[in-house]
């Protein structure tokens, strides 16, 4: 005997609540609240569930369309990222439909969280955001095909640069010209794993403390050029003002440059300033940065890809070398 599909009315029951509301998770699923969310994927899970539209897919062999995930309209580093694959997926007939996420720095997308159930994609890229772990179990046993860009994960395969050997990259500079006072400018994390900020520092500090230079000064603030200008001044107001400030981020370190020029300060003559990624911000302030490959990161998630689209299984990590920019302001 061959059993009937799941209904959306069975997963409703389950889980207590409207169809409608069931239907919101899979397709509005910001307009539900998070534990109602949970409570609804979590019966899907269980039953089994396969929307009508995903079981034609299926059957049909794949929707040609992939997702592409990121926080485009806060860091326009993730734009570029998705400048390479599109150009890289001119030719492969996929349909990319992109996703934006708030913010690097707080937790994920509840759209990520019913991408697997909802059934318009054949796969997915998602970057600079971390991929909870009962997310992950799920777009794995629903099997749609994932990479992380920019982000770490225990399941899917990744493209990464070192941002550790980053943060080393910017430290070295900075003691090799002499500088004795650092100061670090760290954007603010709202959720707790270990991001891409907290790689760089880790890596800073690490040559801070090898070359014997006191404490290197932290600060924190939000992504924003007014934010970092603001807490630039706890740096440069202070009795022992740093001989040279790293930023997180260029637009972070644009804010440390406006706030040295408030206070009559000359870079680098009194304050080194050094930011990280190399956009059109950097060259347009003729920052010293860290480059990383943004258009070569998303070429290489799209070819990863394609890879398990084709049937490739192996779980596999491209890290992209990282390179320092020297500039006026160092």
């Amino acid at each position: 005997m061959v059993s009937q599909p799941v209904t959306i009315y069975e997963v409703a029951e389950r889980a207590q609540v409207s169809i409608s509301t069931v239907s919101n998770v899979l397709n509005k699923p910001d307009k539900v609240s998070a534990a109602t969310r949970a409570r609804v994927l979590a019966a899907a899970d269980a039953l089994g569930f396969v929307p009508k539209a995903q079981a034609v897919s299926l059957a049909r062999k794949g929707t040609g369309r992939i997702g592409v995930m990121a926080p485009f309209t806060s860091y326009g580093s993730y734009l570029r990222r998705l400048s390479g694959l599109l150009e890289a997926a001119a030719d492969s007939g996929l349909d990319v439909l992109v996703f934006d996420h708030e913010s690097a720095a707080v937790a994920t997308s509840p759209e990520l969280a019913s991408m697997p159930i909802h059934g318009r994609l054949d796969g997915l890229i998602v970057m600079g955001l971390e991929i909870e772990e009962g997310i992950a179990r799920r777009l794995h046993k629903r099997g749609l095909a994932t990479v992380a860009v920019d982000a770490d994960s225990d399941v899917f395969s990744r493209v990464l640069i070192d941002d550790v050997d980053g943060g080393r990259l910017a430290a070295r500079h900075l003691v090799e010209r002499g500088h004795t006072r650092l100061g670090y400018l760290l954007e603010r994390q709202v959720s707790d794993y270990e991001s891409q900020a907290v790689k760089r520092l880790t890596g800073f500090l690490e040559i801070a403390d090898r070359a014997g230079l006191p404490q290197v000064q932290v600060e924190i603030c939000d992504s924003s050029i007014a934010a970092a200008r603001a807490a630039a001044g706890a740096f440069l107001d202070g009795d022992t003002r740093p001989t040279a400030i790293m930023a997180h981020h260029d637009t972070l370190a644009v804010g440390v440059l406006l706030a040295a020029r408030d206070r009559g300060l000359r870079v680098p003559e009194d304050v080194a300033v050094m930011g990280f990624d190399d956009g059109d911000v950097a060259a347009a302030a003729d920052l010293t940065t860290v480059r990383q490959p943004f258009e070569e990161s998303g070429a290489a998630a799209l070819r990863i890809l394609r890879g398990q689209l084709d049937g490739g299984s192996l779980r596999s990590t491209t890290m992209l070398d990282v390179q320092l920019v020297r500039r006026s302001t160092t």
